[in-house]
Order: structure tokens, then sequence, then C-alpha cells
């Protein structure tokens, strides 16, 4: 069966998914980028980029989950990149080059309209201007049988969880603090909306924190 999750995302010791003042520079915020280094530093990661090195213990067998079973992902405008309001012209087609990642179609939350980009590998961007619903209904139809992931960011993984459309969550405690940022769980009442906790995983770099919709 299908389900909606959350994989591999990165939150610090005090509860931030995501720096301030997201820009080219900084595309995780200000100060965030030490919240992925258990992700960073991944087997799974490095053959992403054509490398043949990398960790290969638990935080790797965390990324591989993290993509299994995957036909549809859904992005907040952010996520996407830092281009605020209108499109003005099309020239910004996401952080990942040519051959974005996600290999499948990603519908991608906004206010502002524009036409769908065909990327290499699979990849194709849709841009979704009715709402959350209205997104995974989108990325349901296209991932058929298989799983739909909220990539976030933060504000796109809240709304999610807040209208109880998530099945599933992995959380990646990394050991650091950030003191500020955009708060993953704040007011998130975990229990209410029925998860529990199915996974916990300590090693260096992170925890991994499985909660599951009973």
């Amino acid at each position: 069966m299908s389900k909606v999750r959350v994989a591999g995302f990165s939150v610090s010791m005090d509860g931030f998914g995501a720096g301030l003042e997201q820009s080219l520079k900084d595309p995780m915020g200000k100060g965030a980028m030490p919240l992925h280094q258990w992700l960073l530093k991944t087997n799974f990661f490095r053959k992403m980029f054509g490398q043949d090195d990398g960790t290969i213990g638990v935080d790797n067998e965390f990324a591989v989950k993290s993509q299994e079973n995957l036909g549809a992902w859904i992005l907040g405008r952010n996520m996407f990149g830092p281009v605020r309001g209108p499109w003005l012209d099309e020239s910004w087609k996401g952080w990942w080059g040519d051959n974005p990642p996600y290999h499948v179609p990603v519908f991608v939350l906004t206010h502002h309209a524009r036409k769908p980009i065909v990327m290499q590998g699979g990849t194709t961007f849709y841009f979704v201007t009715d709402g959350i619903e209205s997104a995974l209904k989108k990325a349901k139809e296209a991932a058929k049988d298989k799983d739909v992931r909220i990539g976030g960011g933060v504000s796109t993984v809240r709304q999610y969880l807040k209208a109880g459309l998530i099945d599933e969550l992995h959380l990646a405690y990394s050991a650091v603090f950030l003191g500020h940022g955009e708060n993953l769980l704040n007011g998130i009442d975990f229990p209410a909306l029925g998860f529990k906790l199915a996974e916990r995983v300590a090693t260096e770099e992170a925890t991994h924190i499985v909660l599951k919709k009973q």
C-alpha cells in the first residue's frame, strides 16, 4: 500500500529544520548545513555525484531507505529555489543542475503559475497553485502504487502534518544546536495525530527517529 511520508529530514537538537535567510550561498539558510553531516558523508549521497566512497553504516542505510519505492515528490517553493514572488523569467530550474536527484514527477507548491519543466533523468517539475491537498492528489495519481515523499521545507512538512496527511515520518536529529531558524515541531501534537514511535537508532552523526501512524 502506498504511503505519504517524510524521510531523511534533518533536525537540530533544538528543533530547527532550516536556518533563516535562504540564498544561493546558503540554500538551507544561514548556519544550517551542519544539520546534514550525517547524510553528506554517506556512500548513498556521494554516489549521486559520481563518487564511490563514503560511509556504509546505519546513516547510509537510512539514506537508502529514504529513496525506496518513491513515485512522486512534493516540495515547497523555497525548497525549489530562492526565487520569490512571480516568476519573472524561466531561467531558474532548481538547485540541482540538468539532472536532479528525484527521477520522478515533483510537485512544487507555489502561488504563481508556471509551465512544467522537463529535466534529465526522469524528473519533471509541476507547479501547483491550488494548495496542498491538490498537490497530494496529483502526486498520488503520478505515483500510482508507490509512495509520495514530502520533501520540505519546514513549512510544507508542517502543513501536511497539521492536515493529518502524513503516514510516516523519519527525522534525523543531528548533534548540533542552531539557536534560531525554522522550527519543525513547535505546536505539533504527534499523539493526537496518531503517531507512535516505530524505530530509534543513534549513530555518531545523528539519532534517527521513525514515527508511524497507527
